[in-house]
Protein backbone atom coordinates (compact mmCIF):
# COMPACT_ATOMS: atom_id res chain seq x y z
CA UNK A 1 0.00 0.00 0.00
CA UNK A 2 1.49 3.35 -1.06
CA UNK A 3 2.57 6.00 1.44
CA UNK A 4 0.01 8.97 1.38
CA UNK A 5 1.32 12.65 0.62
CA UNK A 6 -0.60 15.93 1.16
CA UNK A 7 1.31 19.28 -0.08
CA UNK A 8 0.41 22.95 0.53
CA UNK A 9 1.69 25.36 -2.14
CA UNK A 10 1.17 28.44 -0.63
CA UNK A 11 2.13 32.49 -1.90
CA UNK A 12 2.68 32.83 -6.04
CA UNK A 13 2.22 30.62 -9.09
CA UNK A 14 6.59 30.24 -9.01
CA UNK A 15 6.06 28.66 -5.51
CA UNK A 16 3.63 26.33 -7.61
CA UNK A 17 6.22 25.45 -10.04
CA UNK A 18 8.39 23.86 -7.31
CA UNK A 19 5.69 22.49 -5.72
CA UNK A 20 4.68 20.65 -8.66
CA UNK A 21 8.54 19.34 -9.04
CA UNK A 22 8.14 18.26 -5.77
CA UNK A 23 5.08 16.06 -6.80
CA UNK A 24 6.85 14.76 -9.56
CA UNK A 25 10.08 13.23 -7.50
CA UNK A 26 7.11 11.72 -5.15
CA UNK A 27 5.13 9.72 -7.58
CA UNK A 28 5.27 6.74 -5.33
CA UNK A 29 3.23 8.68 -2.97
CA UNK A 30 -0.49 8.70 -3.44
CA UNK A 31 -1.74 12.16 -3.00
CA UNK A 32 -4.44 12.98 -0.19
CA UNK A 33 -6.39 16.08 0.80
CA UNK A 34 -6.60 14.67 4.15
CA UNK A 35 -3.67 15.90 6.34
CA UNK A 36 -4.68 13.92 9.36
CA UNK A 37 -4.20 10.81 6.95
CA UNK A 38 -0.91 11.72 5.35
CA UNK A 39 2.53 10.25 5.65
CA UNK A 40 4.45 13.10 4.44
CA UNK A 41 3.35 16.72 4.67
CA UNK A 42 5.17 19.27 2.97
CA UNK A 43 4.33 22.86 3.20
CA UNK A 44 6.09 24.86 0.42
CA UNK A 45 6.54 28.21 1.98
CA UNK A 46 6.11 31.94 1.16
CA UNK A 47 8.64 34.71 2.71
CA UNK A 48 7.66 37.55 0.75
CA UNK A 49 5.29 39.81 3.14
CA UNK A 50 4.51 40.26 6.66
CA UNK A 51 1.45 38.36 5.74
CA UNK A 52 2.31 35.47 3.34
CA UNK A 53 5.17 35.00 6.20
CA UNK A 54 2.22 34.65 9.21
CA UNK A 55 0.17 32.66 7.07
CA UNK A 56 3.32 29.94 6.50
CA UNK A 57 3.69 29.82 10.15
CA UNK A 58 -0.19 29.37 10.89
CA UNK A 59 -0.21 26.51 8.37
CA UNK A 60 2.76 24.86 9.47
CA UNK A 61 1.66 24.48 13.22
CA UNK A 62 -2.05 23.78 12.22
CA UNK A 63 -0.90 20.98 10.64
CA UNK A 64 1.66 19.99 13.15
CA UNK A 65 -1.63 19.93 15.32
CA UNK A 66 -3.65 17.20 13.26
CA UNK A 67 -1.43 15.09 12.16
CA UNK A 68 -0.83 11.82 12.81
CA UNK A 69 2.20 10.06 14.92
CA UNK A 70 5.27 9.53 13.06
CA UNK A 71 4.41 11.44 10.00
CA UNK A 72 7.14 13.81 8.74
CA UNK A 73 6.95 17.07 8.41
CA UNK A 74 9.09 19.13 5.70
CA UNK A 75 9.18 22.83 5.63
CA UNK A 76 10.52 23.92 2.47
CA UNK A 77 10.50 27.25 0.14
CA UNK A 78 11.01 31.40 0.62
CA UNK A 79 10.15 31.71 4.22
CA UNK A 80 12.45 28.44 5.39
CA UNK A 81 15.08 29.72 3.17
CA UNK A 82 15.00 33.40 4.39
CA UNK A 83 15.06 32.50 8.08
CA UNK A 84 16.53 29.18 8.02
CA UNK A 85 18.83 29.40 11.26
CA UNK A 86 15.81 31.08 13.01
CA UNK A 87 13.15 28.33 12.08
CA UNK A 88 15.09 25.74 12.81
CA UNK A 89 15.88 26.84 16.26
CA UNK A 90 12.23 27.93 17.09
CA UNK A 91 10.49 25.11 15.23
CA UNK A 92 11.12 21.72 16.74
CA UNK A 93 8.05 20.84 15.22
CA UNK A 94 9.33 20.25 11.68
CA UNK A 95 11.15 16.94 11.05
CA UNK A 96 12.73 18.59 7.99
CA UNK A 97 13.84 22.24 6.62
CA UNK A 98 14.88 23.13 2.74
CA UNK A 99 14.79 26.01 0.88
CA UNK A 100 14.40 27.32 -2.86
CA UNK A 101 17.43 24.79 -4.02
CA UNK A 102 16.35 20.91 -3.23
CA UNK A 103 13.33 20.80 -4.87
CA UNK A 104 14.34 17.50 -6.97
CA UNK A 105 16.45 16.29 -4.06
CA UNK A 106 13.22 15.82 -1.73
CA UNK A 107 12.90 12.29 -2.05
CA UNK A 108 15.93 11.57 -0.96
CA UNK A 109 15.65 14.39 2.47
CA UNK A 110 12.15 12.25 3.15
CA UNK A 111 14.11 9.07 3.21
CA UNK A 112 17.00 10.20 4.94
CA UNK A 113 15.00 12.28 7.11
CA UNK A 114 17.20 15.42 6.63
CA UNK A 115 16.95 18.72 6.65
CA UNK A 116 19.22 20.66 3.39
CA UNK A 117 19.98 23.90 2.15
CA UNK A 118 21.58 24.39 -1.01
CA UNK A 119 23.81 27.60 -1.94
CA UNK A 120 22.22 27.39 -5.65
CA UNK A 121 18.34 28.75 -5.98
CA UNK A 122 17.19 26.09 -8.14
CA UNK A 123 15.31 26.30 -11.45
CA UNK A 124 13.21 23.43 -13.09
CA UNK A 125 13.80 22.54 -16.47
CA UNK A 126 12.25 20.31 -19.02
CA UNK A 127 13.72 17.28 -17.77
CA UNK A 128 12.50 18.22 -14.16
CA UNK A 129 9.32 15.93 -14.27
CA UNK A 130 6.83 17.43 -12.86
CA UNK A 131 3.22 17.10 -12.08
CA UNK A 132 1.25 19.96 -12.87
CA UNK A 133 -2.14 20.47 -11.12
CA UNK A 134 -4.90 21.96 -11.53
CA UNK A 135 -5.91 21.66 -14.97
CA UNK A 136 -5.84 19.63 -18.19
CA UNK A 137 -5.01 22.14 -20.40
CA UNK A 138 -3.00 24.97 -18.57
CA UNK A 139 0.41 25.10 -17.37
CA UNK A 140 3.14 27.53 -15.77
CA UNK A 141 6.43 27.64 -17.31
CA UNK A 142 9.12 29.41 -15.26
CA UNK A 143 11.47 31.24 -17.53
CA UNK A 144 13.90 32.59 -14.52
CA UNK A 145 14.50 32.97 -11.23
CA UNK A 146 16.28 35.59 -8.93
CA UNK A 147 15.80 39.46 -10.05
CA UNK A 148 18.35 42.08 -10.46
CA UNK A 149 16.21 45.23 -9.24
CA UNK A 150 17.00 46.82 -6.30
CA UNK A 151 13.39 47.66 -5.42
CA UNK A 152 13.69 49.15 -1.49
CA UNK A 153 10.66 47.35 -0.76
CA UNK A 154 11.50 43.97 -1.95
CA UNK A 155 13.24 41.36 0.29
CA UNK A 156 13.34 38.71 -2.61
CA UNK A 157 17.08 39.12 -3.95
CA UNK A 158 18.57 38.58 -0.39
CA UNK A 159 17.70 34.89 -0.52
CA UNK A 160 16.53 34.25 -4.60
CA UNK A 161 19.80 35.93 -5.64
CA UNK A 162 20.41 37.77 -8.83
CA UNK A 163 18.59 36.61 -12.18
CA UNK A 164 18.78 33.26 -13.62
CA UNK A 165 17.52 32.79 -17.22
CA UNK A 166 16.81 29.33 -18.37
CA UNK A 167 17.76 28.85 -21.76
CA UNK A 168 15.64 29.46 -24.88
CA UNK A 169 16.02 25.64 -25.91
CA UNK A 170 15.03 24.33 -22.68
CA UNK A 171 11.66 26.35 -22.35
CA UNK A 172 10.84 25.36 -25.99
CA UNK A 173 11.20 21.44 -25.13
CA UNK A 174 9.24 21.78 -21.80
CA UNK A 175 6.36 23.54 -23.80
CA UNK A 176 6.83 21.18 -26.62
CA UNK A 177 6.39 17.90 -24.09
CA UNK A 178 3.61 19.45 -22.25
CA UNK A 179 1.42 20.41 -25.91
CA UNK A 180 2.39 16.91 -26.98
CA UNK A 181 0.59 16.02 -23.74
CA UNK A 182 -2.87 18.04 -24.53
CA UNK A 183 -1.70 21.07 -22.68
CA UNK A 184 -2.72 24.11 -24.91
CA UNK A 185 -2.23 26.99 -22.83
CA UNK A 186 0.75 28.77 -21.20
CA UNK A 187 1.93 31.16 -18.36
CA UNK A 188 5.17 32.47 -18.63
CA UNK A 189 6.14 33.31 -14.96
CA UNK A 190 9.71 35.25 -13.20
CA UNK A 191 10.04 37.43 -10.79
CA UNK A 192 11.10 39.74 -13.40
CA UNK A 193 10.44 38.71 -16.56
CA UNK A 194 10.93 41.30 -19.06
CA UNK A 195 14.33 41.18 -18.11
CA UNK A 196 14.72 37.30 -19.20
CA UNK A 197 17.74 36.24 -21.11
CA UNK A 198 19.55 39.49 -19.82
CA UNK A 199 22.31 37.21 -18.01
CA UNK A 200 22.88 35.57 -21.07
CA UNK A 201 23.56 38.28 -23.38
CA UNK A 202 19.94 38.26 -24.80
CA UNK A 203 19.18 41.99 -25.50
CA UNK A 204 15.04 41.61 -25.15
CA UNK A 205 15.08 37.69 -24.78
CA UNK A 206 11.17 37.81 -24.47
CA UNK A 207 10.42 38.92 -28.21
CA UNK A 208 12.71 35.42 -28.77
CA UNK A 209 10.82 33.52 -26.73
CA UNK A 210 7.47 34.78 -28.51
CA UNK A 211 9.21 33.86 -31.92
CA UNK A 212 10.13 30.17 -30.77
CA UNK A 213 6.38 29.80 -29.09
CA UNK A 214 4.67 30.70 -31.61
CA UNK A 215 6.23 27.76 -33.69
CA UNK A 216 5.26 25.26 -31.10
CA UNK A 217 2.81 22.54 -32.69
CA UNK A 218 -0.24 22.51 -30.49
CA UNK A 219 0.24 25.99 -28.52
CA UNK A 220 -3.11 27.63 -28.97
CA UNK A 221 -2.65 30.45 -26.50
CA UNK A 222 0.07 32.10 -24.19
CA UNK A 223 0.40 34.71 -21.86
CA UNK A 224 3.73 36.76 -19.99
CA UNK A 225 3.09 37.68 -16.17
CA UNK A 226 5.15 40.16 -14.33
CA UNK A 227 6.40 42.54 -16.73
CA UNK A 228 8.74 45.41 -14.99
CA UNK A 229 8.55 48.70 -16.61
CA UNK A 230 12.10 49.96 -17.03
CA UNK A 231 13.13 46.50 -18.51
CA UNK A 232 9.91 46.69 -21.03
CA UNK A 233 10.08 47.67 -24.91
CA UNK A 234 7.34 49.41 -26.62
CA UNK A 235 9.23 46.63 -28.87
CA UNK A 236 7.78 44.25 -26.72
CA UNK A 237 4.43 45.60 -26.39
CA UNK A 238 3.71 45.45 -30.06
CA UNK A 239 5.12 41.80 -30.92
CA UNK A 240 2.94 40.78 -27.75
CA UNK A 241 -0.29 42.75 -29.46
CA UNK A 242 0.40 41.15 -32.89
CA UNK A 243 1.32 37.71 -31.79
CA UNK A 244 -1.34 35.33 -33.17
CA UNK A 245 -0.69 32.99 -30.13
CA UNK A 246 0.50 35.45 -27.15
CA UNK A 247 -2.53 37.18 -25.97
CA UNK A 248 -2.64 40.94 -25.38
CA UNK A 249 -1.98 40.66 -21.88
CA UNK A 250 0.01 43.09 -20.21
CA UNK A 251 0.90 42.38 -16.09
CA UNK A 252 3.15 45.12 -15.00
CA UNK A 253 3.45 45.96 -11.63
CA UNK A 254 4.27 50.05 -11.20
CA UNK A 255 3.61 50.04 -7.54
CA UNK A 256 3.06 53.78 -7.47
CA UNK A 257 2.83 56.66 -10.12
CA UNK A 258 4.11 60.04 -8.39
CA UNK A 259 7.89 60.57 -9.02
CA UNK A 260 8.88 60.92 -5.65
CA UNK A 261 7.54 57.73 -4.12
CA UNK A 262 9.64 55.88 -7.79
CA UNK A 263 12.51 57.03 -6.84
CA UNK A 264 12.35 56.08 -3.00
CA UNK A 265 11.09 52.95 -3.83
CA UNK A 266 14.23 52.44 -6.48
CA UNK A 267 12.52 52.08 -9.14
CA UNK A 268 13.78 55.21 -11.21
CA UNK A 269 11.75 54.71 -14.30
CA UNK A 270 9.69 57.29 -13.21
CA UNK A 271 6.14 58.63 -13.88
CA UNK A 272 6.38 60.02 -17.21
CA UNK A 273 8.03 56.80 -19.14
CA UNK A 274 5.53 54.64 -16.85
CA UNK A 275 2.52 56.28 -18.03
CA UNK A 276 4.29 56.35 -21.31
CA UNK A 277 4.65 52.41 -21.50
CA UNK A 278 0.82 52.21 -20.34
CA UNK A 279 -0.51 54.47 -23.02
CA UNK A 280 1.23 52.06 -25.63
CA UNK A 281 -0.47 49.02 -23.68
CA UNK A 282 -3.76 50.47 -24.43
CA UNK A 283 -3.82 51.32 -27.87
CA UNK A 284 -3.74 47.71 -28.40
CA UNK A 285 -6.55 46.28 -29.52
CA UNK A 286 -8.58 44.16 -27.17
CA UNK A 287 -5.65 44.87 -24.65
CA UNK A 288 -6.17 43.66 -21.17
CA UNK A 289 -3.73 45.51 -18.17
CA UNK A 290 -3.37 44.12 -14.86
CA UNK A 291 -1.37 46.22 -12.31
CA UNK A 292 -0.70 46.49 -8.29
CA UNK A 293 0.29 49.38 -6.19
CA UNK A 294 1.44 49.34 -2.99
CA UNK A 295 0.12 51.67 -0.11
CA UNK A 296 1.71 53.41 2.62
CA UNK A 297 5.39 52.79 1.57
CA UNK A 298 7.46 55.60 3.35
CA UNK A 299 7.83 58.98 1.94
CA UNK A 300 4.17 58.78 0.64
CA UNK A 301 2.67 61.99 1.32
CA UNK A 302 -1.11 62.58 1.79
CA UNK A 303 -0.71 64.18 -1.74
CA UNK A 304 1.44 61.89 -3.26
CA UNK A 305 -0.79 59.04 -2.11
CA UNK A 306 -4.16 61.52 -3.59
CA UNK A 307 -1.98 61.71 -6.77
CA UNK A 308 -2.04 58.02 -7.16
CA UNK A 309 -5.70 57.54 -6.50
CA UNK A 310 -6.41 60.36 -9.25
CA UNK A 311 -4.08 57.93 -11.50
CA UNK A 312 -5.91 55.12 -10.69
CA UNK A 313 -9.11 55.66 -11.08
CA UNK A 314 -8.79 57.39 -14.79
CA UNK A 315 -6.19 55.30 -16.81
CA UNK A 316 -8.43 52.60 -16.84
CA UNK A 317 -6.77 49.32 -15.76
CA UNK A 318 -8.66 46.26 -16.03
CA UNK A 319 -7.04 44.86 -12.68
CA UNK A 320 -5.19 46.16 -9.95
CA UNK A 321 -3.99 44.79 -6.58
CA UNK A 322 -3.17 47.28 -3.52
CA UNK A 323 -0.31 45.67 -1.41
CA UNK A 324 -0.45 46.94 2.11
CA UNK A 325 3.87 48.21 3.11
CA UNK A 326 5.40 45.79 4.65
CA UNK A 327 8.06 46.75 6.26
CA UNK A 328 11.12 44.01 5.50
CA UNK A 329 14.74 43.96 7.18
CA UNK A 330 17.34 43.34 4.56
CA UNK A 331 15.68 45.99 2.05
CA UNK A 332 16.39 49.73 1.98
CA UNK A 333 13.12 50.85 2.83
CA UNK A 334 13.52 49.22 6.37
CA UNK A 335 15.26 51.79 8.08
CA UNK A 336 13.41 54.64 6.61
CA UNK A 337 10.73 56.79 8.57
CA UNK A 338 7.79 54.34 8.80
CA UNK A 339 4.45 55.57 7.78
CA UNK A 340 1.64 54.82 10.81
CA UNK A 341 0.30 51.07 10.35
CA UNK A 342 -3.53 52.56 10.59
CA UNK A 343 -3.18 55.00 7.63
CA UNK A 344 -1.70 52.24 5.61
CA UNK A 345 -4.86 50.06 6.35
CA UNK A 346 -7.14 53.28 5.50
CA UNK A 347 -5.14 54.06 2.61
CA UNK A 348 -5.17 50.20 1.00
CA UNK A 349 -9.01 50.47 1.63
CA UNK A 350 -9.24 53.58 -0.11
CA UNK A 351 -7.29 51.83 -3.42
CA UNK A 352 -9.43 48.47 -2.82
CA UNK A 353 -12.52 50.53 -3.81
CA UNK A 354 -11.06 52.36 -6.20
CA UNK A 355 -9.81 48.36 -7.94
CA UNK A 356 -13.56 47.42 -7.16
CA UNK A 357 -15.23 50.26 -9.59
CA UNK A 358 -12.13 49.58 -11.93
CA UNK A 359 -13.05 46.00 -12.30
CA UNK A 360 -16.46 46.31 -12.54
CA UNK A 361 -16.19 48.88 -15.18
CA UNK A 362 -13.82 46.31 -17.33
CA UNK A 363 -16.61 43.68 -16.84
CA UNK A 364 -19.16 46.83 -18.00
CA UNK A 365 -17.14 46.80 -21.06
CA UNK A 366 -17.61 43.05 -21.80
CA UNK A 367 -21.22 42.49 -22.34
CA UNK A 368 -22.29 41.94 -25.51
CA UNK A 369 -19.16 40.80 -26.67
CA UNK A 370 -18.35 37.57 -28.10
CA UNK A 371 -15.40 36.16 -26.14
CA UNK A 372 -13.21 32.96 -26.31
CA UNK A 373 -14.12 30.55 -23.03
CA UNK A 374 -12.83 27.73 -21.88
CA UNK A 375 -14.92 25.84 -19.51
CA UNK A 376 -13.16 24.56 -16.07
CA UNK A 377 -16.29 22.15 -14.68
CA UNK A 378 -19.79 23.08 -12.38
CA UNK A 379 -19.45 26.18 -10.83
CA UNK A 380 -19.46 26.74 -7.14
CA UNK A 381 -22.29 28.92 -7.53
CA UNK A 382 -25.49 26.38 -8.62
CA UNK A 383 -24.86 23.33 -10.33
CA UNK A 384 -26.48 24.18 -13.25
CA UNK A 385 -23.71 26.96 -14.12
CA UNK A 386 -20.41 26.17 -15.53
CA UNK A 387 -17.62 28.36 -14.44
CA UNK A 388 -15.31 29.44 -17.53
CA UNK A 389 -12.46 31.78 -18.50
CA UNK A 390 -11.45 33.97 -21.32
CA UNK A 391 -8.75 32.43 -22.60
CA UNK A 392 -7.12 36.22 -22.36
CA UNK A 393 -7.89 36.08 -18.40
CA UNK A 394 -4.79 34.95 -16.39
CA UNK A 395 -5.77 31.40 -14.70
CA UNK A 396 -7.54 32.37 -10.72
CA UNK A 397 -6.37 35.88 -10.60
CA UNK A 398 -8.90 37.61 -13.13
CA UNK A 399 -11.80 36.20 -12.71
CA UNK A 400 -14.60 33.63 -13.86
CA UNK A 401 -17.25 33.67 -16.07
CA UNK A 402 -20.75 31.60 -15.52
CA UNK A 403 -22.38 30.05 -18.52
CA UNK A 404 -26.08 29.79 -18.00
CA UNK A 405 -26.86 28.57 -20.97
CA UNK A 406 -25.06 26.28 -23.45
CA UNK A 407 -27.43 26.08 -26.33
CA UNK A 408 -27.62 22.84 -26.04
CA UNK A 409 -24.05 22.05 -27.41
CA UNK A 410 -22.05 18.85 -25.50
CA UNK A 411 -19.86 20.71 -23.43
CA UNK A 412 -16.40 18.93 -22.25
CA UNK A 413 -14.30 20.35 -19.53
CA UNK A 414 -10.79 22.05 -21.16
CA UNK A 415 -12.57 23.19 -24.43
CA UNK A 416 -12.78 25.95 -25.81
CA UNK A 417 -15.94 27.54 -26.83
CA UNK A 418 -17.57 30.99 -28.60
CA UNK A 419 -19.61 32.59 -26.08
CA UNK A 420 -21.44 35.83 -26.24
CA UNK A 421 -21.43 37.51 -22.89
CA UNK A 422 -25.02 38.45 -22.05
CA UNK A 423 -24.90 40.41 -19.07
CA UNK A 424 -23.76 41.24 -15.31
CA UNK A 425 -25.10 40.49 -12.63
CA UNK A 426 -23.49 42.22 -9.63
CA UNK A 427 -19.23 41.93 -10.37
CA UNK A 428 -20.58 38.47 -12.28
CA UNK A 429 -20.42 38.32 -16.03
CA UNK A 430 -22.58 35.46 -17.25
CA UNK A 431 -22.25 34.39 -20.59
CA UNK A 432 -24.41 32.13 -23.59
CA UNK A 433 -22.28 29.22 -25.69
CA UNK A 434 -23.05 29.42 -29.08
CA UNK A 435 -20.15 27.16 -31.41
CA UNK A 436 -17.25 24.80 -30.24
CA UNK A 437 -14.14 26.88 -30.83
CA UNK A 438 -11.88 25.18 -33.51
CA UNK A 439 -8.61 28.05 -33.69
CA UNK A 440 -7.63 31.23 -32.08
CA UNK A 441 -9.07 34.13 -33.64
CA UNK A 442 -7.20 36.47 -31.72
Amino acid sequence: MPKKLHLVSLGCTKNLVDSEVMLGRLKSYEITDDNTDADVIIVNTCGFIDAAKEESINTILNLHDERKKDSVLVMAGCLSERYKEELMQELPEIDIFTGVGDYEKIDALIAQKQSSFSPEVYLATENSGRVITGSSYHAYIKIAEGCNQQCSFCAIPSFKGKLHSRSLGSIVKEVSNLAKEGFYDFSFISQDSSSYGRDMGMKDGLRELIKAVEAIKGVRSARILYLYPSTTTFELIDDIANSHIFQTYYDIPIQHIDDRVLKTMKRGFGEKQTIALLEHMKSKNNAFIRTSVIAGHPGETQESFEKLCRFMEDFGFDRFNTFHYSNEESTTAYEMEQIPKEIIEERAAILGEIAEETTKRSLEKMVGKTVELVIDGESDEHEFLLSSRPLQWAVDIDGEILVNDTNDLSVTYGKVYEAKVTELAGMQLLATLFSEEAGSRK
